[in-house]
């Protein structure tokens, strides 16, 4: 306790934070890469004039509500008041589009990552660069409202993401890291910055509109993890802490985006390593060796923070669905007058699907809140269908719903290591769907056929990766990379649960891909009359 607040005092702390899909979380750690508070806000997405979409005003809000809640942490636990921090890092959702004119206003709604509204622009660009542009991509967004020809790129300035632009206005610098960057537009591993080839073809494919902008003008500078990436501003202290307690100076690692920090957080940023990601959205990370051999519109490639190649497969939706079921489970045991925590809850209904058949027993569902470019849907419903003869339990129920889960993810990464013949030596979880010990873990395992481990410090997740970029940082010593602050001074000795595939869990899982892939028309269906 005594160092802790020691730590605390001189400001010898790291501050992590992440603008996830439902939580921005806080995380402050000491010397020693431990957490020592934390902080978090929920906020959720809405659908406005068919965007998925934040106001700028629920961004600040949530950045603000986090910082206190983690002020207040630090407050009972040590009974200190936070003046100083040694570094910090901000992290957020990858992708989406944020447009500001030369006064810095928004110029039209943050497009998010979760919009399916760029199907054209992702496939002229995908031709066009020969590299796969994913519809969340930044420069899909661009592009599609060049192709839609929306007034207000005739004002656009400069365009970032969600995690640029907290950067922005906590410290004036108009910069990504690498990883974030690679979210917005393709990224020369040579270099460690934005494709110069492309970024060209780009110039010349819109060059007839006549807008008083370049691409090369407009898109952030992109840095590595380990420089500075600027300082906190005053103005910026009184925005992210308006008690003004908090003072400036506070050098800043880059920001990233969720996928960098998730990489972080499970020591997965060297060749051969990969984690998977599993919350609102679900993706997965595998460090590649080399690049792939063809291109395949299902496999993002972007980078590690530090800039190696990394094959990702993303998905809009994972855990949705899966959490208004445990909710409604809630409503029932409210209205029966039994009292039972969200985490007693969320754990009993998760142990019970490891009691299911292992191919689900006939059951079947779609967990599409939003559309999923890997099985082709624009739109999403949610689903839940079965057979008369099914077996319909809870254990079945639950485990349908998990799997499901995971249903998308595992078209994608059958890509790459069977078409593509990637290899991990082995696949970290980190996320919600982990949270409960064993059963996400377990299910994922038999969906990729390869150990899995989910670290004592995965709960923690992008925020604490982001607290340690910040720490990396500040820290680093000379010629130090990433990956090896990381194995040397992070993880040494960490203690991790591995858990190998079952044959029976596997076989199971096999079987029903097949049926999810045989009953993607139903979801279909739902789509065109479900309104």
């Amino acid at each position: 306790m005594g160092n802790v607040k020691d730590m605390i005092e001189k400001g010898e702390t790291s501050l992590g934070m992440e603008l996830g899909s439902t939580r921005i979380k806080a995380v402050l750690i000491g010397e020693d890469h431990q957490v020592i508070a934390s902080g978090s806000y929920d906020w959720e997405n809405k659908l406005e004039n068919g965007i998925w979409t934040y106001s700028l005003e629920e961004v600040w809000a949530g950045v603000q509500g986090s910082y206190r809640a983690l002020k207040k942490d630090v407050k009972e636990q040590y009974g200190l008041e936070i003046t100083s921090i040694g570094s910090m890092g901000f992290s957020a959702m990858m992708h989406g589009y944020l447009a500001f004119d030369r006064e810095g206003e928004l110029l039209v709604p943050f497009r998010t990552w979760r919009n399916t509204i760029t199907g054209q622009a992702s496939a002229e660009l995908t031709e066009l660069f020969q590299y796969n542009i994913p519809q969340r991509w930044s420069i899909a967004h661009l592009y599609q409202a060049v192709l839609n020809g929306e007034d207000h790129l005739s004002k656009l300035v400069h365009m970032t993401t969600l995690a640029g632009y907290v950067h922005w206005k906590l410290t004036g610098r108009k910069v990504l890291g690498v990883g974030e960057a690679s979210g917005m537009f393709p990224i020369d591993t040579e270099t460690k910055k934005f494709n110069e080839r492309m970024i060209r073809q780009f110039e010349e494919q819109v060059a007839d509109k006549g807008y008083p902008w370049k691409l090369s003008e407009i898109l952030p500078e992109v840095l590595t993890a380990g420089e500075q990436a600027g300082a906190l501003t005053e103005e910026g202290a009184k925005l992210l802490d308006p008690s003004g307690s908090l003072k400036a100076g506070i050098p800043f690692c880059p920001p990233e985006g969720d996928a960098g920090t998730g990489m972080t957080a499970t020591n997965s940023v060297r060749k051969r390593t990969g984690n998977v990601s599993a919350g609102t959205s679900v993706f997965a990370m595998i460090v590649l060796e080399k690049e792939l051999a063809k291109v395949h519109p299902e496999i993002d490639l972007v980078t590690t923070p530090d800039g190696s190649l990394v094959g990702m497969v993303h998905c809009n939706n994972c855990t949705s669905d899966l959490n208004a079921w445990v909710n409604l489970f809630r409503e029932f045991s409210e209205a029966v007058g039994a009292e039972i925590s969200m985490d007693k809850l969320f754990a009993t209904l998760y142990n019970k699907a490891l009691e299911g058949d292992p191919d689900c027993g006939g059951l079947l569902a779609y967990n599409y809140f939003s559309g999923e470019h890997l099985t082709g849907f624009e739109e999403g419903r949610p689903l839940f269908v079965r057979t008369p003869d099914a077996k319909f339990n809870l254990a079945n129920f639950m485990r349908i719903h998990l799997m499901t889960s995971l249903g998308a993810l595992k078209t994608g990464l059958d890509l790459l290591f069977r078409e593509e013949n990637v290899q991990a030596d082995e696949i970290l979880g980190h996320g919600g769907l982990f949270k409960t010990k064993g059963v996400g873990q377990k299910l994922l395992a038999a969906a990729v056929n390869a150990p899995v481990s989910v670290m004592e410090t995965a709960g923690e997740g992008g925020a604490w990766g982001a607290a340690l970029l910040a720490a990396y940082m500040k820290n680093q010593a000379e010629d130090e990379n990433l990956g090896s602050y990381l194995a040397d001074k992070v993880f040494a000795g960490a203690k991790a649960e591995r858990v190998s595939p079952d044959p029976e869990d596997v076989k199971g899982f096999d079987a029903f891909i097949k049926q999810y892939d045989r009953g993607l028309p139903i979801e279909r269906a739902a789509v065109d009359f479900l309104q």
